[in-house]
């Protein structure tokens, strides 16, 4: 069964337990009256019988054993919790090949691939800015969750390095193999466990795409709303917490996750939580887990929430003599409160290519544009578009479109969903794209865009500005020459300019594509030193030997 699905295929932590703290104690309970009566006592004792020989307990006596006492408890404390951890330990190449036959062992001989080609395709991405200088030793194909727990046992006992992998859609290097080790590859993990249709939610596996989820439940009325890119799947999605073009009216991914499935790095099962919407049993487990990057445990099952399809939805195109007009627009339109489901804009290089790209059946004025997605009540859509085309016309809009019928609608969003890919298929012989984000309050939108398009064309290379304006992210994407040195040299110092721009006004590094390897620094920046150190105390409680998509997010050590 494995081999089929591979074959057809092209693109797809138990933690160690916190040890009980031990103490030197002394047995007795202290209580005051007691010790006054007792003081007393000796005190009256000592006038009385001047001369009689001293207590056992003399202050002396009792300071140097408390001092002795404090002396092994700390020793013992230092036996017991690590110093500060560095540079980690991994297992040896004769360990890595004694995990490959285990697992052959254990779960089958096709479900470990070492083949040359599933390894570059698993550690390599064209789409990434970053990619490690190494590859994975081995990829694994679990069909359950108990599966993955041995997979993570047997790496566990050998040290080995575990990369979790869905789509392999990401930007930022998120499931490379900078140390090498196994990626676990949930190819076969793709499926809906259980619909509950009264509840509202769905469980399902890592590797289900969203798209296809929304067509096998669409019957129910219901959908689940997180929209990035058409390739990207549940685990992926989780793990870099993303969002896409629904976002400025349902959220991110954060927002729709209900519990996970998680298996550690020991290969214990947890489960974060149960499935009611509302809790306040403790820890937000699951929130920590959403948007770790697999750094923290391995996911198996989401419980997701869905929302109900709207009875009316709309679409509209917007072009702008300036991107600055467009981004002021949506910026006014969030603060005025006027609903929307999507917003988002695309500049004039992006139109250009969707009208070189063609599909959408038209071509369009080739200026910056937002494309807005009106959905409701037939009535709360007319109210919506009107107050659009109001604000709109006051920030100099050149023109208001609105597609003709559900099948324009649906190829035009699809133009806005299929961008990045239409910038790759344009991409000539030896060239890249790379593809950043950021996010900033919604006031400095119109200032950060407008002085990163004009950076961007002062390169004089190919790129083109677009992004979830809605809720303050914006993206850039860069077509350069990967042989020419100076030439990307010019298109790092211009992204990491972009991403300290953001940073000084109160941005983030990144919106929805992650950390991963290739914004590290950024997030040093970001947060600061004392909150890097935090997350690394929690990676270290689930994640000791450092086993966990090791090099992403975050290293361990400075």
């Amino acid at each position: 069964m494995r081999a089929s699905l591979l074959a057809s295929r092209r693109f797809s932590a138990r933690a160690l337990r916190p040890r009980t703290p031990q103490f030197w104690a002394c047995g007795g309970r202290w209580n005051s009256s007691s010790a006054e009566t007792e003081n007393k006592h000796n005190s009256s004792d000592s006038e009385s019988s001047a001369g009689a020989s001293s207590p056992f307990w003399t202050p002396g006596k009792a300071l140097l054993f408390s001092a002795f006492a404090a002396g092994l408890g700390y020793s013992y404390a230092s036996l017991q919790i690590p110093a500060k951890q560095t540079k980690p330990q991994y297992g040896s190449a004769q360990d890595f090949e004694k995990v490959v036959s285990e697992l052959r062992t254990k779960l089958g001989e096709d479900s470990i691939s070492t083949d040359e080609d599933e390894l570059h395709r698993h550690g390599f991405s064209e789409w990434s800015s970053v990619n490690a200088d190494r590859l994975p030793v081995a990829i694994a194909y679990p069909t359950t969750t108990e599966e993955v727990s041995e997979i993570a046992k047997v790496c566990h006992k050998y040290k080995m390095p575990m990369i979790p992998y869905s789509g392999g859609s990401s930007l930022e290097a998120n499931f490379s193999a900078p140390y090498g080790g196994m990626t676990i590859d949930f190819a076969m993990m793709n499926q809906i466990l259980d619909m509950h249709e009264a509840d509202m939610d769905v469980v399902v596996q890592p590797s289900i795409q969203w798209m296809d989820l929304n067509e096998k439940i669409k019957d129910t009325g219901l959908f689940f709303p997180v929209d990035p890119g058409p390739s990207a799947m549940i685990g992926g999605m989780v793990g870099t917490n993303c969002s896409g073009t629904n976002a400025v009216r349902y959220g991110t991914m954060k927002d729709w996750v209900i519990n996970l499935t998680v298996v550690l790095a020991d290969g214990q099962i947890i489960k974060t939580r149960r499935r009611p919407r509302k809790t306040s049993a403790g820890y937000n487990l699951t929130g920590m887990f959403v948007g770790s990057e697999g750094t923290l445990g391995i996911v198996t099952e989401a419980t997701l929430k869905l929302t109900n399809i709207p009875e009316e939805t709309r679409v509209g195109v917007v072009a702008f003599p300036t991107i600055r007009d467009a981004a002021s627009t949506a910026m006014q339109l969030i603060r005025k409160g006027i609903p929307v489901q999507c917003m988002e804009l695309m500049d004039d290089v992006q139109m250009d290519v969707i009208n070189r790209a063609g599909g959408t059946g038209r071509q369009w004025k080739v200026s910056p544009t937002l494309f807005f997605k009106f959905s409701g009540t037939k009535a709360g859509v007319a109210d919506s578009v009107d107050l659009t085309t109001k604000l709109a016309k006051t920030n100099k809009a050149q023109s208001f479109e609105f597609a003709r019928d559900e099948k324009e609608a649906h190829d035009l969003w699809s133009a806005r969903k299929q961008a990045l890919w239409a910038m790759l298929a344009l991409c000539k012989e030896g060239s890249d794209v790379w593809s950043t984000d950021v996010a900033v309050p919604l006031s400095r939108l119109p200032d950060i865009i407008e002085i990163s398009k004009k950076e961007l064309f002062d390169l004089g290379i190919f790129t083109s500005i677009l992004g979830h304006i809605g809720d303050g992210n914006f993206h850039a994407s860069i077509m350069y020459d990967r042989q020419k040195p100076e030439e990307r040299a010019k298109v790092e110092k211009l992204v990491h300019d972009m991403v300290d721009r953001a940073l000084e006004m109160e941005g983030s590094c990144t919106g929805e594509h992650g950390v991963g390897l290739g914004k590290k620094s950024s997030l040093k920046k970001e947060l600061g030193p004392g909150t890097i150190d935090v997350m690394r105390s929690v990676k270290r409680s689930l994640d000791p030997h450092w086993l966990l998509n090791p090099g992403k997010i975050f290293d361990a050590e400075d």
